[in-house]
Order: structure tokens, then C-alpha cells, then sequence
């Protein structure tokens, strides 16, 4: 198994803030990669990252990856005080699984979120050799999913009087992939 961990909106500094944590879990990688290349083709896009698409792109791309072979787990934080104490609470809960191959997350992560995943892996058994950062979303598809549930995730939880995403996630629900959903 492949996990793969990205969130959204863990940058903003001002007023009432949000954000969400995406950990998804692969069994088959060579598969996933291989079709969610050929969604990002069909789009014409060469990779997908949530802040640089309209959400005609976004809509087809979730829609289309509701087929794939995921399961994802999501911890949605409102108005943390203490991001990195709250990142290492969280940890603690999303890494439950045995068989873990390897953990990638996005390469832009400063170094204390590396050393919180690391010690969370290290209490699951999991060698840190595992963990895998990765600088270029476009060589690592896993991490574009990660990011589009994050983003998606966030963006349900924080326009609730919106009805077709709210259907949108309900469908996720429905299909079995998302396992867990927190929010603190």
C-alpha cells in the first residue's frame, strides 16, 4: 500500500481559517498512475493542482477519479491555533493501516511536518525510509489526487449552502472511498 498526504489551505494568515488534510491510500500505484495520467490527458491539462483550475476542470476531474481504485481519509481543522500540534494530533489517527510501501507527501512542506509524520510513523511500526517527498506534483499523480480531495474537501466544508459539490462528496461517500472524516 501507497498513501499519499497533501492539504489545502494550511497558508492562510489572516481573519477565520481553515484547513483540511488529505491521506489517501493505494493498493494497485502502476494501475492508479497509469489512468490518472490518461484523465489528466482527456483534460488537457499536464498535471492537476486545485488553486490553478476553474472548477469546470475541477468538477470533471473529481467525477472521473470516482472510478479509481482509492480510499481516502479526511481531518478538516476550523480555526486552529497551533497548526503543527494539531498536524501531529491528526497523524496519529490517519495512520492506522499495516503493509504501508511507502508514504509520499508534497515536497514543500518545512521540515517540522516532515519530523511530526516521521514520529507518527515510527509509533506504527513504519520505517521513515518509507517517507518520500515529492518536489514535482507532474512525476507523482498520487500526489495531484491527494491534493484534489484536500482541496475538495475544504472547499464542501467551508460553502456548505453549496448543493452540487455537497452532492458532489456525497458521491465519494456513497462509492466507499472516503473512510474517515474528522473535523476539530
Amino acid at each position: 500500500m501507497v498513501i499519499f498526504i497533501d492539504e489545502s489551505g494550511i497558508h492562510k494568515q489572516s481573519g477565520h481559517s481553515s484547513f483540511a488534510v488529505a491521506y489517501v491510500e493505494v493498493r494497485n500505484l502502476e494501475t492508479l498512475n497509469r489512468k490518472l495520467v490518461l484523465i489528466n490527458e482527456s483534460l488537457k491539462i499536464t498535471s492537476f493542482h486545485w488553486a490553478d483550475h476553474n472548477w469546470v476542470i475541477r468538477k470533471r476531474y473529481l467525477k472521473r477519479i470516482l472510478n479509481l481504485d482509492f480510499t481516502f481519509k479526511i481531518a478538516i481543522f476550523d480555526n486552529p491555533v497551533d497548526i503543527s500540534r494539531e498536524l501531529g494530533q491528526i497523524f496519529k489517527y490517519l495512520v492506522t493501516e499495516k503493509g504501508i510501501r511507502s508514504v509520499c507527501i508534497d515536497g514543500k512542506k518545512p521540515k517540522w511536518y516532515e519530523n511530526k509524520l516521521k514520529k507518527e510513523l515510527r509509533n506504527h511500526g513504519v520505517t521513515v525510509k518509507k517517507l518520500r517527498t515529492v518536489k514535482n506534483e507532474i512525476s507523482e499523480p498520487g500526489i495531484q489526487l491527494a491534493d484534489a480531495l484536500s482541496g475538495f474537501s475544504l472547499y464542501c466544508f467551508e460553502n456548505l449552502s453549496d448543493k452540487s459539490n455537497k452532492i458532489l462528496f456525497g458521491k465519494f461517500k456513497k462509492a466507499d472511498k472516503l473512510l474517515v472524516q474528522m473535523v476539530f
